[in-house]
């Protein structure tokens, strides 16, 4: 097997990278308190003390000087780098100074429509289990910007626990890596920008697990969900992802948060762009878990997934029917048994009843 990209060894990507946003986090920490963009606690934030909130940067710098060392320079690498401009400058203003949910949607769908027509990545078909359905045009181009802003949303929602998103994101770029190392396809750009994301996102990550010394921002979970989704459409239009359904299932946890958080916030008759505390991570707080061992059980489950999408390219798909299958029945049991989508409203006696009760004993 060959272990170089563009005449690279892997691990000096990742190496290079790693160095890079590990370095840089410590002058992103000083810059942010410099321009006062720290995340302060309130009564519905977890942490007790201002943490800084520009991490992003440190991502995004290691991905800079990863695309100027080891990607091509072809007009795709190009609309990413704009789009991803684009998404960072977004999530910087929107950090620091809060932007209407329709004015993100639309620098959202701004940055998706220079990767689509610009760059030319788009969905022109979706196979899934043996079928394939081909997409007319433009309704490729909407599926494709939608699946863009869609993606960049469910991983700035799960952003809510130290080390949480950065970690799933983690688990997503190396899951591609393996995918396309079991399918001997790393030299495409879908592998180069998934090592140097894994080195930077790494980085970041030793800074960002709990208790975390900087959050990622919405410049960081923007930029992470932008190039997540630039990533599965790559690999689908090249060779790594054989079907559209491996980056879904990958991404499984976000999807079912984000999915679930609209469907409850529209049952409770509110706004679906205010944020609440009844996410995944938030119901397993309630169970009691810690923060640090309720990230590391949402990591579990999403490498197990991961490890579903790696059975189905390997043509495994009972096994991969099989994890599926059971980790579908634990997350239906988090919703019946939680208040992730229905509130179940707990009967407390009040101290009249109590003291009745008493009395007829």
């Amino acid at each position: 097997m060959n272990l170089l990209i563009n005449g690279y060894k892997i691990y000096e990507i990742v190496l290079v990278t790693f160095l890079t946003s590990f370095l840089s986090v410590p002058v992103v920490i000083k810059l942010s308190h410099h321009v006062d963009a720290m995340d302060y606690p309130n009564e519905r934030k977890l942490q007790k003390k201002p943490v800084p909130l520009l991490g992003g940067l440190a991502i995004f710098g290691a991905f800079m000087v990863g695309y100027m060392l080891y990607a091509p320079m072809t007009t795709k690498m190009l609309s990413i780098l704009m789009g991803s401009f684009v998404i960072v400058l977004l999530g910087i203003f929107d950090g620091l100074n809060g932007i209407k949910a329709r004015y993100k949607f639309i620098v959202q769908i701004l940055a998706a429509c220079i990767i689509v027509f610009y760059g030319q990545i788009y969905i022109s078909d979706i196979t899934a289990f043996g079928l394939s359905f081909v997409i007319p045009e433009p309704l490729n181009y909407i599926a494709t910007i939608f699946f863009i802003v869609a993606t960049v949303n469910a991983i700035n929602f799960i952003d809510g626990l130290d080390g949480l998103c950065s970690g799933i994101s983690l688990i997503y770029f190396i899951t591609i890596f393996i995918i396309a190392f079991i399918l001997n396809t790393l030299g495409g750009l879908d592998v180069i920008l998934s090592l140097i994301m894994i080195g930077a996102v790494l980085g970041f990550l030793m800074f960002n697990f709990a208790p975390a010394k900087i959050y990622l921002g919405d410049c960081g979970s923007y930029f992470l969900g932008f190039i997540i989704s630039v990533i599965a459409l790559l690999g689908y239009k090249g060779a790594t992802l054989t079907s559209l359904i491996i980056p879904l299932i990958i991404l499984i946890i976000p999807i079912f948060d984000t999915t679930f958080a609209i469907l409850r916030r529209l049952l409770k008759g509110g706004n679906i762009g205010v944020a609440d505390k009844e996410h995944f991570h938030h119901q397993l707080l309630k169970m009691k878990f810690s923060m640090r061992t309720t990230v590391l059980i949402i990591y579990m489950i999403n490498i197990l997934f991961a490890a579903v999408s790696i059975f189905y390219v390997l043509g495994d798909n009972r096994i991969a029917l099989g994890i599926y299958i059971g980790l579908m029945i634990l997350l239906l049991f988090i919703v019946i048994k939680t208040d992730i989508l229905f509130e179940h409203k707990k009967k407390e006696k009040t101290i009249e009843e109590k003291t009745k009760t008493k009395k007829k004993k």
